[in-house]
C-alpha cells in the first residue's frame, strides 16, 4: 500500500535530502510540499528566503505545493489555527501521512506527533537519529548545491552568511556547532541537486541582523516564544 503522503519543504538542505530519500521509497507517494511564509516580507519563515525563489524551487522539484501565509509576528494560537485548517483541507484531499526534515530536535518531534496524532495523520522522519556529519558528507557527494541564509548571533557574524556549503566549509566549522545546524545554528536554500529538473538561479544582496520570536517548548511540553537574533543574507531571483 502506497501512503498519499505531504513533505513539509523548508526550503533547506535538509528538507531537500529527506526529500531525496523519499522519493525513492515506494511505500509514500509525496503529492504536496506545504511551507510557511510571512505574509508581510513574503519570505520563508526561519530562512528568510523570498517567496519567488521557494516557488521557482518547487517548480524545479514538480510537486504540487501549499504555502501556509503567516501574519507579521503569529502567535502560537494564530499558527495552530492555520495548521488545523491547513490539516483539514488535506485530510480532505486524502493525505494521511506527513514528512519532516528533522534530524534530532526531541521536543519538535514530541509536539509534531502530538499535534498530527490528534488529527489521525502519520508522521515520518526519513533522517532520523542518523549521524549529522554522515548527512552533510552524502548530501554534497550526492551534488546537492546550498548556501548559507541565515546564521544565528550567538554562533557567527555576517561573514557567514552568503556561504557555500562544500568539505572546506565542514571542516571550518566550530566544534559546539552542529555540521548540518540541527539546533538553529544556520539555515540554507538548496538551489540544485538530484531533486530538480534545472538549478535554480540567484543573486546575493545585502545582509542584515534581525530579531524574531522564536517558539521554544518548556519543560511540560507546551509551546512559549522567545527572541533570537539572525543574520540574514538577501537573495533575490537572476
Amino acid at each position: 500500500m502506497t501512503h498519499k503522503t505531504y513533505f513539509n519543504w523548508s526550503s533547506g538542505k535538509d528538507s531537500a535530502l529527506a526529500l531525496f530519500y523519499l522519493l525513492q521509497n515506494k511505500k509514500y507517494s509525496i503529492e504536496k510540499l506545504l511551507t510557511t511564509t510571512n505574509e508581510a516580507t513574503e519570505r520563508v519563515t526561519m530562512h528568510g528566503l523570498r517567496e519567488e525563489l521557494l516557488i521557482k524551487q518547487i517548480e524545479s522539484i514538480e510537486i504540487s505545493s501549499h504555502i501556509i501565509k503567516l501574519p507579521k509576528e503569529p502567535s502560537m494560537e494564530i499558527y495552530n489555527d492555520l495548521m488545523t485548517d491547513t490539516l483539514n483541507s488535506l485530510k480532505k484531499e486524502g493525505f494521511t501521512h506527513a514528512a519532516f526534515g528533522d534530524i534530532f530536535l526531541e521536543d519538535l518531534r514530541m509536539y509534531r506527533d502530538a499535534q498530527l496524532s490528534a488529527q489521525n495523520i502519520e508522521t515520518i522522519y526519513p533522517l532520523w537519529k542518523k549521524n549529522t556529519s554522515q548527512l552533510i558528507n552524502e548530501f554534497i557527494e550526492l551534488g546537492f548545491k546550498t548556501i548559507v541564509v541565515s546564521a544565528s548571533a550567538k554562533y557567527f557574524d555576517k561573514r557567514f552568511v552568503g556561504t557555500i556549503i562544500d568539505k572546506d566549509f565542514i571542516d571550518k566549522l566550530p566544534k559546539d556547532v552542529d555540521p548540518c545546524g540541527e539546533n538553529g545554528e544556520f539555515h540554507t536554500f538548496c538551489f540544485d541537486g538530484p531533486i530538480f529538473k534545472q538549478p535554480i538561479n540567484f543573486g546575493i544582496g545585502q545582509k542584515v541582523y534581525r530579531e524574531y520570536k522564536a517558539p521554544k517548548t518548556d519543560t511540560d511540553n507546551t509551546l512559549k516564544e522567545e527572541k533570537r537574533g539572525f543574520w540574514y543574507v538577501d537573495l533575490f531571483s537572476s
